[in-house]
């Protein structure tokens, strides 16, 4: 199944409720990834360039777990009360998000 087929089967995704909040969040990185560009071309200190780095890479990670429980209890709990197809590709999907994050 492909990402945009994907996407077009849903019409309310889980973290809808709160997307402000993400948005948020996604705003705050955003914020911190201009200062370790800004520390690069200030010549800062190589470690405390790699604990902004670190400190970025948390703050991604927590979206992502963030949005993968609420795809958890919104999209893949839908799909598992209808069963069948349906049920087996979005736990597949599931699986294949979590590899992808293992991974990262």
């Amino acid at each position: 199944m492909s990402a945009d087929h994907t996407h077009a089967e849903h019409s309310h995704h889980g973290y809808i409720s709160d997307k402000a909040k993400y948005l948020a969040r996604l705003k705050r990185i955003e914020g911190q990834a201009r200062g370790i560009h800004r520390m690069v071309d200030e010549e800062q200190y190589c470690i405390d360039i790699l604990t902004q780095i670190s400190a970025l890479t948390s703050a991604l990670q927590g979206v992502a777990v963030g949005l993968l429980d609420d795809h958890l209890k919104h999209c893949v709990t839908d799909a598992a009360r209808s069963g069948g197809e349906v049920a087996e590709a979005k736990l597949a999907e599931a699986t294949q998000a979590i590899a992808r994050l293992v991974r990262s």
